[in-house]
């Protein structure tokens, strides 16, 4: 990392709860210390609807589900020089994933949430992404750089990664170099 220029920083929401950005938001005070060492150029916690070129180190919570989704991942890839895998949605699918053991689980879950709970007009939205047939964790899909586990990662955990990264020291967690 450049050390006249504060690395770029973003965080990705992909399918799962949210408990990840939680965790990140439950550094409290830790986030000021976090932000004056980085730029954040892209979160659902801010109002930016591009992911920009060229950036830093990228947290990227939760699954590929849809098509959508599958097509956002390859961007930030292509656009982050450090991927981390943030929380068991990410690194193995988690519940996400749970509908990959119904065949044509992806039909089911657009029946069930569309046509079966509806008591008006019940009927499967044009909006909707499609779904893969299968969710996917982020390494079946694209080259991660680093896993940080937990559903979600403690607060402390993410604290602790984020530091030594920033600190260009190797973190003490999972570092995986192959795809796939």
């Amino acid at each position: 990392m450049d050390k006249n220029k504060k690395p770029t920083f973003a965080t990705v929401w992909l399918s799962g709860c949210s408990g990840c950005h939680m965790s990140f938001l439950d550094l409290d005070e830790a986030l000021i210390e976090i932000a004056n060492k980085v730029q954040l150029v892209y979160s659902p916690l801010i109002d930016i609807k591009e992911f920009p070129e060229q950036v830093t180190i990228t947290l990227v919570e939760g699954a590929i589900a849809n098509e959508e989704q599958l097509s956002m991942i390859k961007k930030v890839r292509t656009r982050t020089s450090i991927l981390v895998a943030l929380g068991d949605c990410a690194v193995t699918g988690n519940v996400t994933a749970l509908r990959n053991t119904e065949i044509d689980g992806d039909k089911k879950v657009l029946k069930r949430a569309f046509i079966e709970t509806s008591d008006i007009n019940p009927q499967i939205p044009n909006e909707v992404s499609k779904l893969l047939k299968k969710v996917y964790p982020l390494h079946e899909k694209i080259p991660v750089d680093y896993y940080i586990p937990g559903c979600p990662p403690s607060p402390e955990n993410i604290l602790y990664f984020l530091t030594e990264l920033l600190a260009e020291k190797s973190p003490q967690v999972e570092k995986r170099t192959k795809f796939g």
